[in-house]
């Protein structure tokens, strides 16, 4: 486990590709897992390492890159209740942006891993909650952040996924967590 470097953003990249278009075939339309173009994400990734608020973290298994994490202070956007109202504790909130292991990877404990170790970063930052959003249908994630102690908050959101709606709820939870 490390922080990534710029030597690590064609492994996320591919990782993010690869990832989804596996996880998420059921949730996303072809056309759009198959448009995934993975040098603008390595790009986005690029820019997310050099000066993002996010820290990234990489999950390595030998000589292999397999997954990784972003996470960081939580924006308002993210936090808000559907009037827009902040949590009292908004100053304290971390948000998990995305946790994904490459899929033939699974099942090893990296997800818990890179959780643990993004939950650490984010209490350093001085965060004592996370946040995530989630497909709603994407029950492996949802399980695992529910192991880790993480509960639906009773938010909802619909993204337009290429023409097709996808519901996102949010899981919150303590950062000294329990993985199971």
């Amino acid at each position: 486990m490390h922080t990534a470097q710029p030597d690590d953003i064609d492994e996320i990249a591919r990782i993010q590709v690869e990832t989804w278009r596996a996880a998420y075939a059921s949730l996303l339309p072809g056309d759009v897992l198959a448009g995934l173009d993975q040098a603008e994400i390595a790009e986005v990734w690029q820019e997310t390492i050099k000066q993002g608020t996010a820290t990234v973290h990489v999950a390595t298994e030998g000589s292999w890159t397999v997954g990784f994490c972003a996470a960081g202070p939580a924006p308002d956007t993210e936090l808000a209740d559907a009037d827009g109202k902040l949590p009292e504790d908004a100053d304290a909130v971390g948000m998990v942006a995305t946790l994904l292991v490459e899929p033939r990877w699974g099942r090893r404990g990296h997800g818990g891993r890179l959780l643990a170790t993004a939950a650490e970063g984010l209490r350093a930052i001085g965060k004592s909650r996370g946040v995530v959003w989630v497909p709603e249908n994407d029950d492996v994630s949802v399980a695992f952040y529910e192991r880790a102690g993480w509960q639906r908050d009773g938010m909802v959101r619909t993204l337009d996924a290429g023409g097709r709606p996808l519901r996102e709820i949010r899981l919150t939870g303590d950062l000294d967590l329990r993985l199971t």
